[in-house]
This record gives C-alpha cells, sequence and structure tokens, in this order.
C-alpha cells in the first residue's frame, strides 16, 4: 500500500507541474486567452467613410462590368 500512496504522490506532483506549465503558456497567446465581448462600435463619421468607400469601390465594379 506504501508504493500506491507514493505512486499517487509522484502522479500529483507530475500534474501540478503540468498545471503550471499550461498556465504559463496559455498567457503568452496574449488575446486569444480574453475574448471580445460584444460588437465594436464605430462613430458616424467612420460608418460613413467606410460606406462612402464601398459605393466607390461597387461603382468601380459595375463601371468595368460595362465595358
Amino acid at each position: 500500500m506504501t508504493d500506491l500512496v507514493a505512486v499517487l504522490a509522484q502522479l500529483k506532483a507530475e500534474r501540478d507541474k503540468l498545471d503550471r506549465a499550461i498556465a504559463a503558456l496559455s498567457g503568452l497567446g496574449g488575446k486569444s486567452s480574453r475574448a471580445r465581448r460584444g460588437r465594436r462600435k464605430l462613430s458616424k463619421a467612420a460608418r460613413a467613410k467606410i460606406a462612402a468607400a464601398q459605393r466607390a469601390r461597387w461603382a468601380k465594379f459595375k463601371a468595368a462590368k460595362k465595358r
């Protein structure tokens, strides 16, 4: 029975080492460990700028299609 207790103690020590290693490696991921919540908020000016750029892209595409 003492061998079983020793093996169990050794396994627990290994598990602790692995837990520390996993925690250290998880911290290296940066953004992957912190999930964003919600949607980004854009200002009206930013939305207008994006919309104008998209309209320009569509106009260019349609003009090329007509040729």
